[in-house]
């Protein structure tokens, strides 16, 4: 999830069922982590803490999970193991309905 949408790539094409920009890091985090290795614990709180503010979109993707049954998170990010698909997935895990 990520809050622009991935250059090159058609809405249509990506065929996506649901795209919430704004579960997304806010601008000034994504920025300032900068994909930056060195800084992803820093990163992987303060992203919790926005997160935990946007407890409604957080419901809804539980909620296609609970109708689809399989929710696939896309990113962007190059680097597998430290971006905010992962934080994301590690807090929906967690979250009851």
């Amino acid at each position: 999830m990520d809050r622009l949408w991935p250059r090159g790539l058609s809405k249509e094409r990506a065929n996506v069922d649901l795209w919430l920009r704004d579960v997304a890091p806010s601008d000034s985090l994504r920025k300032w982590f900068a994909h930056e290795t060195e800084k992803w614990a820093d990163f992987k709180t303060e992203y919790e803490v926005e997160l935990k503010g946007k407890k409604e979109l957080l419901h809804r993707i539980k909620q296609a999970e609970k109708e689809k049954g399989t929710v696939t998170i896309l990113y962007s990010a190059k680097d597998e193991e430290h971006n905010n698909a992962v934080v994301l997935s590690d807090v929906l895990r967690k979250l009851e309905l």
